[in-house]
């Protein structure tokens, strides 16, 4: 990677050599899946979850190098046949590396599609897919655990967004899924979702399959003097002066949010002043939101009156503990309790809103200062 690179990434993940801290955590799930423990991973959006994972898996293929990672991203999906089409391919994507015996032994285990090979016309290397017929599905998904359970590798697959499976309109998917996870042994998982409400039910009520199945893990933001560390090493790097209470000023403004903390320390990176001012941070901030106002604007106009005078009530107070407080509907402008609960419904299940341990919150850090006018 070019030694000029920004070192705050905004997306991906580009190894542990530009990931913040994290260290507590990263063991901490280690341990849980290396003594058999599987994991939900439950954070809102944009905190570092999937860096997170990411790092987790860096660490462990480090350890082992024979052991196996798969990270999934569901939220794409709509179906049943979506998901097993996903996790094949992503499970099958690493058979180029595993020679010929595990291509073997995978044809062997499919019996109920097709593994069909084709060469990437970017890599060039083959890639496997599956080729199957929908009335295939669950004998597919059998078969795709079947592979796991045969490789006789220690086996680790991060479900993200796994809330998903709940949109799918078929309720016997949980207990399907449940029953193929409980009896791998050499497979551990990560189901992570950012849905709190959604992953909560079907981990933690008894009505569901997963039931108490996993080790629940909140993920919060980064500690604030380990993140200053982190930034100011880098700013040091490249002769930019950045004073401690302006990066706490932006950290307390932004609640040390992973995703609008790199936002920001990136173009802070980019402007490259010598002493870091608020000036310079509020002149980022601005920026950011000038770029996402059609986006902002588009995301007010499907509201109804009511949705949008809670939203606005909520920016302005910054976090609401008590929503239903007299004191609260009052100022909101919305005539009732019940009318308030009917907008804040819609707003959480929209991710307008979030529910902190403090209460709600406007879910984008950077719409709700927009809203606010800042």
């Amino acid at each position: 990677m070019s030694k000029n690179v920004n070192p705050f990434f905004v997306y991906g993940y580009a190894g542990p050599k530009y990931f913040c801290d994290r260290v507590s955590e990263t063991e901490q799930l280690i341990s849980a899946l290396k003594n058999g423990r599987n994991v939900t991973l439950l954070s809102p959006r944009r905190m570092g979850k999937t860096g997170l994972i990411m790092r987790v898996f860096d660490e462990i293929k480090k350890r082992d190098k024979n052991s196996a990672c798969f990270y999934v991203d569901i939220y794409p999906t709509r179906s049943l046949e979506d998901f097993v089409v996903l996790l094949g391919k992503v499970v099958l994507g690493t058979l180029d590396g595993l020679g010929k015996k595990a291509l073997n032994a995978a044809v062997s285990v499919f019996k109920s599609c097709k593994l069909t090979m084709s060469v990437d016309p970017v890599t060039g290397n083959l890639q496997p897919a599956l080729d199957f017929h929908p009335k295939e599905t669950k004998n597919t998904l059998s078969d795709i655990f079947s592979y796991l359970k045969n490789s006789e590798r220690e086996c680790f697959i991060a479900v993200d967004e796994f809330q998903q499976i709940s949109e799918y309109g078929d309720e016997t998917v949980e207990a399907l899924l449940r029953s193929y996870v409980q009896f791998c042994p050499n497979v551990h998982f990560i189901f992570s979702g950012s849905k709190h409400h959604l992953m909560s039910e079907m981990f933690s009520s008894v009505g569901h399959p997963f039931y108490r199945s996993t080790e629940m893990f909140h993920l919060y933001a980064i500690e604030k003097k380990a993140y200053y560390e982190f930034a100011n090493g880098w700013m040091k790097k490249a002769e930019i002066n950045l004073p401690r209470d302006c990066f706490d000023a932006l950290y307390e403004r932004l609640e040390g949010h992973t995703w609008y903390m790199q936002a920001v320390l990136n173009r802070l990176y980019e402007m490259a002043p010598k002493v870091v001012c608020l000036d310079d941070v509020n002149m980022c901030v601005r920026k950011i939101m000038v770029s996402e106002m059609d986006i902002y604007q588009r995301m007010q106009n499907v509201l109804t009156f009511n949705q949008n005078r809670l939203l606005l009530s909520i920016a302005l107070a910054g976090c609401v503990s008590a929503i239903n407080s007299g004191e609260f509907v009052k100022n909101s402008g919305l005539k009732t309790a019940s009318c308030v609960n009917r907008a804040l419904e819609y707003l959480l299940d929209k991710e307008y809103v979030m529910q902190t341990p403090k209460g709600y919150v406007v879910y984008d850090r950077f719409f709700a200062l927009w809203l606010k006018g800042m």
